[in-house]
């Protein structure tokens, strides 16, 4: 566990979001549809039943011996034994120790692959609720570029205007449709993809704003907690553990074993019967066993602390990045409300005081902030999704 502790001391950053109830509902439901998921459980409960074997006592061995005499007036002989060969006892004890270690780790593999693919959830989710606040959005647009189009024919039919004030606001009308068009093509696939995560089974999924994310600035209580919960961190940590009782597995190995067991002679006019005991001693069978256990300990030991830091470093690289997205957002929407000019500009198209194409490039300003918040939002749910996978 010293290799954990080594981070003590830093800031930790806490991610509260708020609002996302029917991401949670959805991440719900793919847990329970996904086919992926339930073949999974299945191999996870068939490698616990495979880690159980292989670690109790050997076969007992029956032996039946009838011998017929020659010259036959000697008679025949009968001989019966029943041995039981059994390594040093606390080698049991680690294979154990060692079986409920590596089951621990199936299911850690298992919740390894469940973050993963809830992580692949909730980025599809991210990408929905941008899509929906885009489609939405575009929809406002479409239906100002619909009446500007409408306005400006029947401007061009009574003489008002020419042609090229004409063409463009047809042309913008044009451009809005497509958008609206692109926009709904990719929420589609979109869907699509998360009836695929769901087992085939489709989801309504109409949310179009984004969580609030609100951050703490404790980072080593919550960088503690995250290791903890990181299903490849503490996989790693039970292969040492693992690695650890293998060195022990080897010293008992290295011990005599025993064999014990019953046997009977049988000959005419005569009858042995009695116990039988023997012990070998491993003198070459199990060299260097011990120090290649120890070496791969160390070795384990090493790549633990290496996956530590670089999860570490990794996540302050994203609390970093979250903090900067975080402040983008805040500054996009205080200046949105704040710089709004799409009346204005409306009301001086109206009087004629600016021309279309003046009046559509600086509409173009304020659509493209919009669009801009969006995607700095669907950014920092995505760095956040993924300080919450954890891996």
């Amino acid at each position: 566990m010293k290799r954990i502790s080594l981070f003590s001391g830093i800031l930790l950053l806490t991610f509260t979001i708020f609002g996302q109830s029917q991401i949670e509902n959805v991440l719900k439901e793919v847990e329970q549809n996904n086919t992926t998921l339930s073949a999974l459980r299945k191999n996870t409960e068939s490698e616990k039943i495979l880690n159980k074997t292989g670690i109790f006592l050997q076969n007992p061995e029956v032996e039946f011996n009838y011998l017929w005499g020659n010259p036959v007036v000697i008679g025949n002989r009968t001989d019966f034994s029943i041995r039981q060969r059994f390594d040093f006892p606390t080698a049991y004890g680690y294979r154990n120790q060692i079986s409920e270690l590596k089951n621990d780790q199936a299911d850690l593999q298992y919740q390894k692959s469940l973050k993963a693919l809830l992580y692949e959830t909730k980025l599809i989710c991210n990408d929905l609720v941008y899509t929906n606040a885009l489609k939405y959005e575009l929809a406002k647009r479409f239906e100002h570029a619909q009446n500007i189009a409408q306005s400006y024919k029947t401007k061009f039919e009574l003489g008002g205007i020419n042609v090229l004030e004409f063409n463009k606001a047809q042309l913008y009308l044009l451009k809005m449709t497509k958008a609206v068009e692109s926009n709904e093509t990719e929420r589609i696939a979109l869907l699509a993809e998360l009836t695929r995560l769901n087992g085939g089974k489709a989801i309504a999924f109409d949310e179009s704003v984004f969580a609030e994310v609100s951050m703490k600035e404790d980072f080593d209580q919550w960088f503690q907690s995250s290791v903890r919960n990181n299903p490849f961190l503490e996989w790693l940590n039970k292969e040492v553990e693992i690695s650890q009782r293998n060195i022990q597995l080897n010293k008992a190995l290295n011990l005599p074993k025993f064999e014990a067991g019953y046997m009977s002679e049988v000959v005419v006019g005569e009858q042995f019967r009695g116990i039988t005991a023997g012990m070998a001693i491993p003198l070459w069978e199990n060299k260097n066993k011990i120090k290649a256990a120890k070496s791969n300990a160390l070795t384990m030991e090493s790549v633990a602390a290496d996956h530590a830091l670089q999860y570490y470093n990794h996540l302050k690289a994203l609390h970093s990045k979250a903090v900067s997205l975080k402040k983008n957002a805040t500054d996009y929407r205080s200046g949105l409300l704040l710089y709004n000019n799409a009346e204005l500009l409306k009301t001086a198209l109206d009087k004629g005081e600016i021309s279309l194409i003046n009046y559509l490039t600086e509409l173009s300003f304020y659509y493209e902030s919009i669009q801009e918040l969006l995607e700095v939002e669907k950014e920092l749910f995505k760095v956040v999704a993924e300080i919450e996978r954890g891996f």
